[in-house]
């Protein structure tokens, strides 16, 4: 299921909402989070869940849209 189709994404989620959340498997989900590319679940209730604004922050810096855009001040890679 897409993001954009989802009614309401809810502000912690499971394991398997948070993967789907990101358009990814269980598998994949649980991968980027080792490697430290995703953040950590907290322990909320009786299970772990992932803050649905931590995920967007990360997912914002792995698209590398939340930082400036070096190329633009390069004579060499600066678009004409």
């Amino acid at each position: 299921m897409a993001r954009s189709t989802a009614p309401d994404w809810p502000a912690m989620m499971l394991r398997a909402t948070a993967a789907r959340y990101c358009d990814m498997s269980a598998a994949e989900f649980e991968g980027e989070v080792v490697a430290g590319r995703l953040p950590l679940p907290v322990r909320l209730g009786n299970a772990e869940r992932w803050n649905r604004r931590a995920l967007d922050e990360a997912l914002e810096r792995l698209s590398g849209s939340a930082l400036p855009d070096w190329r633009s001040e390069s004579k060499l890679y600066a678009q004409r």
